[in-house]
């Protein structure tokens, strides 16, 4: 398995950066037949995460607009309190944080209107 599994090493690594736009998640249930960025398969449907224009455009209803912060350390999906050290310090600030894993990175999605602060409070944290 690669990527970085040392904790210390990973959070003093993360180099949170921005990815320019808004985001939501929707549930739809027939085919998606737009660019979706993530996706869950769950009983009561699929969750899609996707751009806020993309939801806007097919109509999908979404109560939640994000910003997406990724932590560029290349983690191991095996690593071990890289999410908690990162929920952590984002709920002590009162920041609600949606974690995604994809094979190299973390993606955190964040409320949109706090994605500055919640940069900030990861920059902290790596230099502790």
């Amino acid at each position: 398995m690669s990527g970085e599994t040392d904790l210390g090493r990973l959070i003093k690594s993360m180099k949170p950066v921005v990815r320019p736009g808004e985001f939501v998640f929707v549930s739809i249930d027939g085919p998606a037949d737009a660019d979706t960025l993530a996706m869950v398969a769950e009983e009561e449907g699929r969750t899609l995460v996707v751009t806020r224009v993309t939801a806007d455009l097919r109509g999908w209803p979404y109560d939640y607009v994000a910003g997406w912060i990724t932590l560029r350390v290349h983690s191991s999906l095996a690593a071990v309190g890289l999410t908690s050290a990162v929920s952590t310090s984002l709920a002590n600030a009162g920041i609600s944080c949606n974690v995604l894993a994809g094979y190299h990175h973390d993606h955190l999605l964040v409320p949109i209107d706090r994605v500055g602060e919640a940069v900030r409070v990861l920059q902290m944290l790596g230099t502790r």
